[in-house]
């Protein structure tokens, strides 16, 4: 078939390919404007979330903060209330002691009765001595037992021969502890060596 045989019709095909070519090239890019579109939506929202939890951590570390400050004013409190009124307890107990003691110089006064008001004072003082006790405070041991002087304090030496030197002779004042702590030493008479004897001293 030559040339000149061609119809003008059959050339139009050819010429429609390129319009095809082009339409498939422009796809992807409308594509491409669809998936910026939702990487814009999707940071955004991640930016939105980011900016929610932040928020969320500042709500709940002003909360924080804010129990923090209400624990230490109660506790600050309760430290002061306890500092207060410590001595409570002890001074309940020690009440009734002082109402026997003004009961018994009572009766004495009354009755003129020396024996009676003895007996009265040795059981008020034996009363005050279970309340201590109570609260854990109890006497130092003083006669008879080696100088202390972290329990002890002596006031005066006296020369023994029945005593090995430094031993409490006397108790002038009683010493307590509470606990393993020392309220006050004793105040005691300590022995010594006895002085020697002129006829030692002579030879």
């Amino acid at each position: 078939m030559n040339a000149s045989s061609k119809q003008p019709g059959d050339e139009l095909p050819r010429e429609q390919t390129p319009s095809s070519a082009e339409g498939d090239e422009l796809s992807p890019a409308g594509d491409e404007a669809v998936t910026s579109g939702d990487a814009e939506r999707s940071v955004k929202d991640q930016i939105d979330a980011l900016r929610a939890e932040r928020d969320a951590l500042h709500d709940q570390r002003l909360r924080a903060q804010a129990e923090l400050e209400n624990f230490r004013k109660r506790a600050r409190k309760e430290t002061e209330q306890t500092q207060r009124y410590g001595e409570l307890p002890l001074v309940r107990d020690l009440l009734p002691g002082l109402d026997n003691l003004r009961r018994t110089l009572a009766a004495a006064e009354e009755s003129h009765n020396v024996d009676q008001l003895i007996e009265g004072v040795r059981m008020v003082l034996k009363q005050f001595e279970d309340i201590l006790a109570r609260h854990a405070v109890v006497p130092i041991e003083a006669v008879g037992q080696p100088f202390d002087p972290n329990r002890h304090e002596a006031v005066q030496q006296l020369p023994s021969a029945g005593h090995p030197s430094m031993t409490v002779l006397q108790e002038l004042e009683r010493g307590y502890t509470l606990h393993d702590r020392v309220v006050r030493p004793g105040k005691v008479i300590v022995s010594s060596s006895p002085a020697e004897s002129s006829s030692d001293t002579a030879d």
